[in-house]
């Protein structure tokens, strides 16, 4: 994979930098749809689930999430479930969910 350029979530190639510059004014909103879905729902979502869940379109959320890892906020959980094509997909969570159920277990 290549390495991210100064626009996140662009890979070096111009019409992916050129996509990722258009949708930068609505990015960090684009963001926060998927962290706010993902928070309440602690035990991961896959990307087409998350989308049906807030109404948005896979090509608006979907680059969000590979930028998002890149963020070190949301990370693999190491499970699949089948998504709309029936290919296995990753379920995401959010990281900050790990330090609440760390703390959640040290309390019990």
């Amino acid at each position: 994979m290549a390495e991210y350029p100064d626009v996140p979530g662009a890979y070096p190639v111009d019409t992916s930098r050129a996509a990722a510059e258009a949708i930068a004014p609505m990015a960090n909103f684009l963001r926060s749809v998927v962290l706010r879905v993902l928070y309440r729902h602690p035990d991961g979502l896959t990307v087409d689930e998350l989308c049906a869940k807030a109404g948005y379109p896979r090509y608006s959320l979907q680059p969000r999430f590979t930028e998002l890892k890149y963020l070190r906020m949301i990370r693999d959980t190491g499970l699949r479930r089948r998504n709309v094509s029936g290919r296995n997909a990753i379920v995401w969570r959010l990281v900050a969910a790990d330090a609440d159920a760390d703390a959640q277990e040290q309390a019990a």
